[in-house]
């Protein structure tokens, strides 16, 4: 159950007060507050744990200070919908808005090699008009053997340049607690020139104190990723252990899930579900098509299959892509083969807008024909 105070609520009032007293006196019911103050008004929300079926929900809305109660049908308590619930959401961090009627593209270096590279891809982005970009500094590898990123080494000059051509965002994947705080540090010393998105990668979908602790820093959003061996419901609960602990600025990922049938790609694209992760949460939904593809395969069409697979993200609603590029793809030390080039940037981009134009139309569309039928059935 989620009882949601009316705007501007104070914690000092004597109303909530007494709210709060009639709640701790609820047998094997514990309430957990979450507060969101935004730029107009602070909004509150009390979420009761535990066996709620057979609390009075009318008793509890008849506090003068409670907006509305919501009963709830999903287990993902704070970053669900739930019956009735139509809200719009979004956040807005270092000046670039993440909702689901949004769109960003974080191109970039999967892992960090060398400083020329990074200036490279950077000064590309700028010359785009793009803001966001990913860059790997901490890389979980299957093969222990395999080069795990320079780590908290090349965070300086990483975002030295990001300063330097205006990015804003990036999207950064973490592997432990400590790598949130050396990017603070490495942020601080440099004078905080850009931001960071941290990155759960599929491997630490299941991570769950590395989820806590990111979830317990309000300073940096989260991009979650799914799991590639788990349900989407086990991997919609792990994006709510972040919320949890107080972190609501998360954004879902899709990148395919690991099975043969994606045969001959990495994984089996999984970009159908962007609609049933709008429908059960508010978080915005970003694909990985670069992944999920995991190859320059190029259909007879002369198109490459990720170009087709981000397209179909895009035309589906997705909210961010998360793409890989490289100045020399040959020189990659992390996932060459599937990194498109900086030649390919633009093109990219432009395909990008043409299917997100097609997206709005569809959007459109039905919103017309809802519209239509309403008027109808009025009648």
């Amino acid at each position: 159950m989620i009882i949601i105070l009316h705007p501007d609520a104070n914690k000092n009032d004597q109303e909530y007060q007494r709210l709060m007293e009639h709640l701790a006196a609820l047998p094997a019911v514990r309430p957990r507050t979450h507060i969101e103050v935004g730029a107009k008004q602070t909004l509150t929300e009390i979420y009761l744990i535990g066996d709620t079926s057979s609390l009075d929900s009318k008793e509890i809305e008849g506090f003068e200070i409670v907006e509305r109660v919501v009963r709830i049908s999903q287990e993902y308590r704070v970053l669900g919908r739930h019956k009735g619930d139509t809200r719009p959401s979004h956040f807005e961090y270092n000046g670039v808005r993440f909702g689901q009627d949004s769109l960003q593209i974080f191109a970039g270096l999967c892992a960090v090699d060398t400083r020329e590279h990074v200036e490279a891809m950077l000064r590309a982005l700028r010359d785009h008009g793009q803001v966001c970009t990913r860059m790997g500094a901490y890389k979980p590898r299957t093969n222990p053997y395999s080069f795990q990123g320079h780590g908290k080494d090349c965070l300086p000059y990483v975002f030295e340049s990001a300063g330097k051509y205006g990015i804003r965002v990036i999207a950064m994947e973490i592997v432990h607690d400590t790598n949130i705080e050396e990017i603070a540090e490495a942020l601080r010393r440099s004078g905080d020139p850009t931001g960071v998105m941290l990155q759960i990668g599929t491997r630490n979908t299941q991570n769950f104190e590395l989820l806590k602790c990111a979830g317990r820093q309000r300073r940096f959003p989260v991009l979650m990723k799914r799991g590639f061996g788990i349900t989407l419901e086990e991997s919609l609960n792990a994006a709510e252990y972040l919320a949890s602990e107080g972190n609501r600025n998360v954004v879902f990922c899709l990148r395919g899930v690991k099975t043969n049938m994606g045969d001959p790609h990495r994984n089996l694209v999984d970009f159908a579900h962007i609609a049933a992760v709008k429908r059960l949460t508010r978080m915005p939904v970003c694909i990985d098509p670069s992944h999920a593809v995991g190859s320059r395969g190029r259909a007879p069409d002369g198109i490459l299959d990720v170009l087709h697979a981000t397209a179909q993200g895009i035309i589906a609603g997705a909210n961010m892509v998360l793409a890989d590029f490289h100045p020399h793809p040959a020189k990659a030390l992390v996932d060459g083969p599937q990194a498109l080039t900086i030649e390919e940037l633009g093109p990219f981009l432009e395909d990008v807008a043409i299917a997100r134009e097609a997206y709005e139309k569809r959007r459109r569309l039905y919103e017309r024909a809802a519209t239509e039928a309403g008027l109808r059935n009025a009648v």
